[in-house]
């Protein structure tokens, strides 16, 4: 029997990275970033106002006249109140953010300028607003700036030639901001794995049918694709793939012609999931074998098809199934993404109820996480799986925003024991 590290090291080792191609920047948010992009111009382009004001020339706001009791004079570096002088400009003109009609500012002259305008010629600092009496015709300066003061220089945030975005990194905001900001409109990533969810079992029937006797819906293949999306991954949901042997392989062969990850429910125990091992088996390598957890201790694995695609073989039961695709698959899918960290988040928790478990296999218990008002510390209550509740319900499942992991070596969890938590809320 293996351990669960074990299975996991042998599942991950075999994630195949789509690969990159090239896509608009609105569409690339949560990708790695397979190029070096480089800038190709400064940015800012232009000297441009970094604050509503008057475009000036730094030496023309000393002044004559201190500053009067309504504009109260800052202190200087010993704490007294320092000479501040004022000094009154003609406003020769505005320019706006945009705009493409160049000025040029001559000697004791202000030009109102708003924020992101380009700065006129010979201007080499921007009075704030908040500095001067707000003049229309002519401005007064309350407050001397330094040359540069307020000022977007070219090449300030980028030069050209500077790299915007490394390869490997994951595209957010920011970047897509970046990427705006050098005028890149596409870029080269890895894609998001595609992920193709197969059901087998001879008593399913798709949600559109009435089940009959001995007949279940489907239930696998809704739930699977949704972890898959939720993982961030492309999903084709097939359904139910139904038929003779012959039509099965057809079906899988397709799927792994157009997939980077395959994933089978219903494919280990039973007589039934016993022909499809061995018709799977003829596509390439695949081992079934116990895993020390529960629920879904039986788990297939294989890399099939002339490409060797990593294919997953789940229990039909859909807890085990989404316990077993949460613990192996999701994590595949997160490192073909490129994501640093490919685990939930995890957090220490008190328990609230007792939680039985089967020493010698790795316990996930459907669980509800909550929080202390009062104290914030984590309390979380078993669900399905727990003392007294059948481990199979899918209710319980349905209810839960949490796994508690019990270790191999505990058969019993007792209120107020601190376990691990694993957080499955979205996002997580």
């Amino acid at each position: 029997m293996r351990s669960v590290e074990q299975q996991l090291d042998m599942v991950t080792q075999a994630v195949i990275t789509p690969e990159p191609v090239r896509i608009a920047i609105a569409e690339a948010h949560g990708l790695m970033c397979a190029e070096e992009v480089q800038a190709s111009r400064a940015l800012p382009g232009f000297p441009q106002a970094a604050i509503d004001g008057y475009a000036v020339r730094a030496v023309d706001v000393g002044g004559a006249r201190a500053l009067t009791n309504r504009n109260p004079a800052p202190e200087d570096a010993e704490g007294q109140p320092a000479v501040v002088v004022e000094k009154s400009l003609p406003v020769v003109g505005e320019v706006a953010a945009g705009s493409q009609q160049p000025l040029r500012l001559q000697p004791k002259q202000a030009v109102r300028v708003h924020t992101g305008a380009p700065l006129p010629a010979l201007a080499d600092a921007v009075l704030p607003l908040e500095w001067s009496d707000r003049g229309t015709k002519r401005v007064i300066a309350h407050r001397p700036v330094k040359s540069g003061e307020f000022v977007r220089r070219v090449g300030d945030d980028i030069q050209p030639g500077d790299v915007a975005v490394t390869p490997g990194s994951i595209l957010g905001p920011a970047h897509i901001g970046l990427l705006a900001a050098v005028g890149r409109s596409k870029v080269l990533v890895y894609p998001k794995p595609r992920v193709s969810i197969v059901s087998i079992g001879p008593e399913l029937v798709d949600i559109d049918r009435e089940p009959g006797l001995g007949q279940v819906y489907d239930v696998n293949s809704y739930a699977l694709a949704a972890a898959a999306r939720e993982a961030d991954a492309e999903v084709h949901r097939v359904g139910v793939a139904a038929g003779e042997p012959r039509r099965l392989r057809e079906i899988i062969e397709g799927q792994l012609m157009r997939s980077e990850i395959v994933v089978i429910s219903g494919a280990v125990g039973g007589a039934a999931s016993q022909r499809a091992r061995e018709l799977l088996g003829e596509l390439g390598e695949l081992d079934i074998s116990r895993v020390a957890m529960h629920p879904g201790s039986v788990q297939g694995f294989g890399l099939l098809g002339d490409a060797r695609i990593p294919t997953f073989l789940l229990p039909s039961n859909p807890v085990s199934a989404l316990v077993s695709f949460e613990i192996f698959v999701r994590p595949c899918i997160r490192a073909a993404l490129g994501k640093s960290s490919t685990r939930r988040r995890h957090v220490r928790a008190r328990a609230l109820a007792p939680i039985s478990s089967k020493e010698g296999r790795r316990g996930y218990v459907r669980a509800r996480l909550m929080r202390d008002a009062e104290t914030q510390d984590y309390l979380v209550e078993g669900l399905g799986g727990a003392t007294g509740a059948p481990a199979h319900l899918l209710a319980g499942m349905s209810e839960a925003n949490a796994l508690i992991r019990i270790p191999e070596s505990v058969a019993e969890v007792r209120p107020g024991d601190v376990v691990d938590v694993i957080f499955l809320g979205l996002g997580s």
